[in-house]
């Protein structure tokens, strides 16, 4: 006996909605049928912003943030330090320290980390447009804010190699544990930077 299905625009749109990051097939399937019964415009309302954001939203030509233009609002502040550049993986990256309001100088995002395992490999990421940026812009000091996992240590260094003869101070971020955390949950590498990395009082 043949077995009922959805139709195939339906089977269609649940399977390109699988491709979106989290959405399982259950997810997927609840998706795809809450916007072929919702009795509002919510659906179309949801695909037009997709469809503007994609025409729109853009990497910052200098950060590889967020933009609607060439340069994002970070990029186009000039209230901000400078001389100060604070270096992350990803664009994602920069909104949890912005919140933080502890930096006010610019940032620059790479597109990730080297990775040979996942074949990402130096010239994959926006290392080149970083030493351009160095040796354009003069900054004073230069901040990793890598992942401390073994590729986020390994792009660290790397990135350390190529600008330790250029006149900038490179640091990164301090690291130990969280806000709250007890010693008897800390793992021995955060116990480690959490000692080494200790201030004085």
């Amino acid at each position: 006996m043949r077995r009922t299905e959805y139709p195939v625009a339906l089977r269609e749109l649940i399977a390109q909605l699988r491709q979106m990051p989290g959405v399982g097939p259950r997810s997927a399937e609840r998706i795809a049928l809450w916007i072929v019964q919702a009795r509002d415009e919510k659906p179309d309302q949801i695909s037009r912003a997709i469809g503007t954001t994609r025409q729109t939203v853009r990497p910052c030509a200098l950060c590889g943030f967020f933009a609607t233009q060439e340069l994002c609002e970070i990029c186009a502040d000039t209230s901000r330090v400078v001389d100060l550049l604070c270096v992350v993986e990803q664009p994602t990256d920069i909104l949890p320290l912005e919140k933080t309001s502890a930096f006010r100088g610019y940032y620059h995002s790479l597109g990730g980390r080297i990775s040979p395992l996942d074949h990402v490999a130096p010239e994959d990421l926006r290392i080149k447009e970083l030493l351009e940026r160095v040796e354009r812009e003069k900054f004073s000091e230069i901040i990793f804010a890598l992942a401390a996992d073994v590729e986020g240590e390994a792009t660290t260094n790397y990135l350390v190699d190529l600008l330790k003869d250029k006149p900038v101070t490179l640091t990164r971020i301090a690291r130990g544990l969280p806000a709250g955390g007890g010693l008897e949950s800390a793992d021995e590498l955060t116990l480690y930077q959490a000692l080494s990395g200790r201030t004085k009082l």
